[in-house]
C-alpha cells in the first residue's frame, strides 16, 4: 500500500504479508509528519507537500520529463516497488512492444533489504533467497527447497525434503545447502550478539539437564561462536533464512544429544498436528457455533489459543461416514500431501474412538456460494480472479502433486475465499486418487447433481476432465451470479444456465444474462471470452473439453479462443 497516512507520514507498507500478519510500513518519505498532499504534476515530478505547499519530500528525483513529449504512470507494482514508468509520444523515439515503457525512478532503492518481516520472510517469501537484479526482486530456493506456487515465486519456498531430528543427524539435502549462495543475495545486517544469544537459547530448548547438553565442553561453545563469527563476519542473515542456519549448525554440533519433537506422521510422507477430541471440544466451545453443513459433515468454528491464537474450521464427520472411515482417509491422504495458496490447508485431524474431525485454515469470507447468489456479491474483477485461483487450484491436483486427485466436487459452496477473497478449493471428501501411471479410473457416481459431467451417467471411465466440466459450470455462475438451475424463473427457455447461456451467445445476446451487473457490461469482450471457455469446458465429449492447463491459458490471454460447438442438451436429463 502506498498511503499518505492520518498522521501526515508518506508510507509504503505491506499489509496481510504473510495471511493475517500486522501493516508494516517499509519506506516513509523522510522523518516528515506534517504530510497533506501527495502530488504527480505535469512536469512528472511526484512529491509531498505541507499545507501551505511547501515541498517536504520528492518520490521521484530524477530529471523531470516532459509531459508534452512523454505519456507517465506511476504504479505500486506486485513487487512492493513504486514505479513512475515514461513511454515516448514520437514512434521514432520509441521501441516496440512492452519494453518500450522505461522507468524513470522508483523506491525503495532496494526492495530485498527494504520488507524485512519477523515472520514470514520478507519480499520473497518464507524460506527464501533475494536478489536486487535491475531494480526487482529475483527469488530463488536454497538447496533442498522449492517454490511454493511455480506461477508466483513471491509467495517463498517449501522444503522437499523430510526434517530430521537432532538425534538422527542432518540429511543429505540439508548438507547439500549452498552457503555460497548467501553471497549473492542482499541482506539486512544482523547484530552478532542477537545471532549467539539466540544460539544459546537453542541450545537451552532442545537440550535437557540429564543428557548434559548445557554441561557442554568449551570446545564446543568455541566452535559454535566460531561458525557464527565467520558467517556473521562475512553475510547478512536475513530473518526468514535464520531459522534453517540454525537449525544446520546445532543439529551438527549437537546431533547426539537433542531431541525435537516431530509431528505426528499420519501416512508415509504426510505429517500432520493431532488434536485429541477434548483439545477440539474446547476450541469449539463444545461445538457451538456452526459453519456449515453437508450430506456428510458439519462444520464449526474454533480458535486455538495455543497456537499463535488463530481461527479454525472444525469438521466433523457424521456417523455413517465414521462406520467406513472410507471419507475420513481420502480427505486425510489426499489433502494432507497437498500445498498450494488455492487449495484449504488441512492442519490436523483427530482419530479417537467414534470421533473423526479434520481441522482446516478458517476462511473469514465464507463460501463462494453465500457471495455469488446475495445482494453482496463479488464484483466483476473480483469473481475473474476467484475463477483463475479456483482453475490454477484445480490445475494442482491434476498435474503437479505427486498422487494425481481428481477433485470429483468442484461447486460454489467447496470454494472459500480468504480475507482477500482469494479462492481456495475445499472438501476432498470425494477425491479420487490415481496413480502416476494411470490416467483413468471406475467408480461409483460422486458429485453434485448439476455439476456432474455426462460421462458419470455413461458408466465410462473418469479422467479429471469431469473437474473439467465442473468448473465450466462453476464458471459460467461466477460469470452471471446465477444458480446453474432456476425454476423460478418466468421464462422456461432461462431455467438451465447452461443452455440459456448458449443461446444467448449463439444470438449475440450476451447482455441479457448480466441483468444489474454494469460492470460486466463494461467489459463484455472479456465477458464473452469467458462465456466461450466455460462453453468448451463443458462439452459433452470429453477429449473436447481443454485441460486446466489450456483453461488456465485462455483465462490469462495467453491462447486464442476459438469458437465453441453446442456443448449438448445432456445437462437436461442429469439435473
Amino acid at each position: 500500500m502506498f498511503t499518505l497516512q492520518s498522521d501526515g507520514s508518506l508510507v509504503l507498507s505491506t499489509t496481510q504479508f504473510p495471511q493475517d500478519s500486522p501493516r508494516t510500513n517499509y519506506w516513509s518519505a523522510g522523518n516528515t509528519d506534517i504530510g497533506f498532499q501527495v502530488i504527480f504534476n505535469q512536469s512528472g515530478l511526484i512529491y509531498l507537500t505541507s499545507n501551505n505547499g511547501t515541498i517536504l519530500a520528492t518520490i521521484s528525483p530524477n530529471t523531470a520529463v516532459s509531459n508534452e513529449d512523454f505519456y507517465q504512470r506511476a504504479t505500486l507494482d506486485y513487487d512492493g516497488v513504486l514505479r513512475h514508468y515514461v513511454y515516448p509520444k514520437s514512434s521514432s523515439s520509441r521501441g516496440s512492444g512492452p519494453n518500450a515503457w522505461s522507468t524513470s525512478s522508483f523506491i525503495p532503492s532496494n526492495i530485498c533489504t527494504a520488507i524485512v518481516e519477523k515472520i514470514g520472510g520478507g519480499a520473497c517469501g518464507i524460506n527464501s533467497l533475494c536478489r536486487h537484479d535491475d531494480q526487482r526482486p529475483t527469488c530463488r530456493c536454497p538447496n533442498g527447497y522449492t517454490f511454493i506456487d511455480p506461477y508466483d515465486e513471491l509467495q517463498g519456498c517449501k522444503q522437499n525434503f523430510v526434517p530430521q531430528s537432532c538425534g538422527a543427524g542432518s540429511s543429505p539435502e540439508t548438507d547439500a545447502f549452498d552457503f555460497q549462495e548467501l553471497q549473492n543475495t542482499d541482506m539486512p545486517y544482523m547484530d552478532f550478539e542477537f545471532f549467539q544469544g539466540l544460539f544459546v537459547k537453542l541450545r537451552k530448548d532442545n537440550c535437557t539437564l540429564k543428557e548434559g547438553c548445557l554441561n557442554s565442553k568449551k570446545k564446543d561453545d568455541s566452535t559454535l561462536i566460531f561458525v557464527g563469527s565467520v558467517l556473521l563476519s562475512s553475510l547478512g542473515i536475513l530473518n526468514f533464512i535464520l531459522p534453517l542456519i540454525t537449525y544446520l549448525v546445532v543439529s551438527r554440533i549437537y546431533s547426539r544429544k537433542a531431541e525435537v519433537v516431530q509431528p505426528y506422521q499420519v501416512m508415509p510422507g504426510v505429517y500432520l498436528k493431532y488434536f485429541t477430541y477434548d483439545e477440539l471440544k474446547q476450541a469449539t466451545n463444545e461445538f457451538k457455533e456452526e459453519l456449515g453443513r453437508g450430506a456428510s459433515a458439519t462444520v464449526f468454528k474454533g480458535f486455538l489459543a495455543s497456537d499463535k491464537g488463530k481461527f479454525v474450521a472444525v469438521k466433523s464427520l457424521d456417523a455413517k461416514v465414521r462406520e467406513s472411515d472410507l471419507e475420513f482417509n481420502a480427505e486425510v491422504s489426499s489433502i494432507g500431501r497437498t500445498n498450494h495458496r488455492n487449495l484449504v490447508q488441512l492442519l490436523g485431524f483427530c482419530n479417537e474412538g467414534q470421533h473423526r474431525i479434520l481441522v482446516y485454515e478458517f476462511m473469514s469470507n465464507g463460501s463462494l456460494a453465500s457471495f455469488l447468489f446475495a445482494e453482496s456479491r463479488p464484483n466483476w474483477y473480483q469473481r475473474r480472479q476467484i475463477a483463475l485461483g479456483t482453475a490454477r487450484g484445480l490445475l494442482y491436483l491434476h498435474e503437479e502433486c505427486s498422487s494425481q486427485i481428481i477433485h470429483c466436487d468442484i461447486k460454489p459452496q467447496n470454494i472459500l475465499l480468504d480475507d482477500s477473497f482469494a479462492a481456495k478449493i475445499s472438501d476432498f471428501g470425494l477425491a479420487k486418487l490415481l496413480r502416476m501411471d494411470q490416467t483413468r479410473t471406475n467408480t461409483g457416481i460422486r458429485g453434485t447433481k448439476g455439476y456432474v459431467a455426462p460421462e458419470w451417467f455413461k458408466n465410462s471411465l473418469i479422467t479429471p476432465k469431469v473437474d473439467v466440466y465442473s468448473f465450466g459450470i462453476l464458471l459460467l455462475e461466477i460469470i452471471c451470479c446465477r444458480k446453474k438451475f432456476d425454476e423460478e424463473v418466468e421464462d422456461e427457455d432461462q431455467m438451465i444456465l447452461a443452455d440459456w447461456a448458449y443461446d444467448c451467445y449463439k444470438q449475440k445476446k450476451l447482455h441479457l444474462l448480466l441483468d444489474n451487473n454494469d460492470e460486466a457490461m463494461e467489459d463484455i469482450k472479456k465477458m464473452e471470452k469467458y462465456m466461450m471457455i466455460a462453453m468448451w469446458c463443458i462439452q459433452e465429449d470429453p477429449s473436447l473439453r481443454p485441460t486446466m492447463k489450456n483453461t488456465i491459458q485462455m483465462l490469462e490471454g495467453i491462447v486464442e479462443v476459438s469458437i465453441p460447438p453446442n456443448p449438448s442438451s445432456f445437462r437436461s436429463s442429469s439435473l
